[in-house]
């Protein structure tokens, strides 16, 4: 899930951007509407987490002139009106401040299921389980002890469906923006992988195209 954080508390933002990456989910973080509205335009996002009272542009008005990513509201206001409110501008989910972490990540999840073509509740391809609720992986009923990035990696490739993902799709899906797009950091993951998976080898390069399972 490619995300965006938009916050003014800088280190309320830099903490949730922390957690939601240790999810295996790409996080973009930024402080106020203005940036949001900019990167909005740039990257594809699934979700955005939107603090509602944001300096520059308003929360409010950002919700009101995106379209495509997905809109998770954070206000320090919990009423009944407030949340209506919220919901009435378009976002599709509503979190009153102070939260929890673990109902920040459920929500964000709830909200990707939402926006994302039907997929089985536990990926799978010959002895390979994969459930992305529980954050497990198995192959032959063994435990798989993966990074985030590598998980993150696993699932994309996985829900694919045998479709070639190039390396440029998983870098703009799974990694962030700080990624840098001329490193070598997809195929050392896609290596790293393979390492953990064993024999026989479950991810193929296409020449030229990328990778599937």
């Amino acid at each position: 899930m490619r995300v965006l954080v938009v916050e003014d508390q800088a280190e309320l933002a830099d903490s949730i951007g922390r957690v939601l990456r240790r999810e295996g989910m790409a996080v973009d973080v930024v402080y106020d509407g203005g940036a949001a509205l900019e990167r909005t335009i740039a990257t594809d996002y699934d979700v955005l987490v939107l603090d509602r009272d944001i300096p520059v542009v308003h929360g409010d008005d950002v919700c009101r002139q995106i379209s495509g990513p997905r809109v998770l509201m954070l206000t320090a206001s919990g009423t009944l009106a407030d949340r209506v409110e919220g919901l009435n501008l378009g976002a599709d989910d509503y979190l009153p401040k102070p939260f929890a972490y673990a109902e920040l990540i459920a929500r964000l999840r709830a909200i990707g299921r939402r926006s994302q073509p039907a997929v089985p509740t536990v990926l799978a391809h010959d002895d390979l389980q994969l459930d992305p609720a529980r954050r497990v992986a198995t192959r032959a009923g063994v435990r798989l002890a993966l990074s985030p990035k590598e998980f993150a990696v696993l699932e994309y490739l996985l829900a694919a469906d045998h479709r070639v993902v190039s390396a440029e799709e998983l870098l703009e899906r799974v990694w962030d923006e700080a990624a840098d797009p001329f490193t070598t950091t997809v195929k050392a993951t896609i290596n790293r992988l393979r390492g953990k998976l064993g024999e026989p080898p479950l991810i193929a390069t296409v020449t030229r195209a990328g990778y599937r399972i």
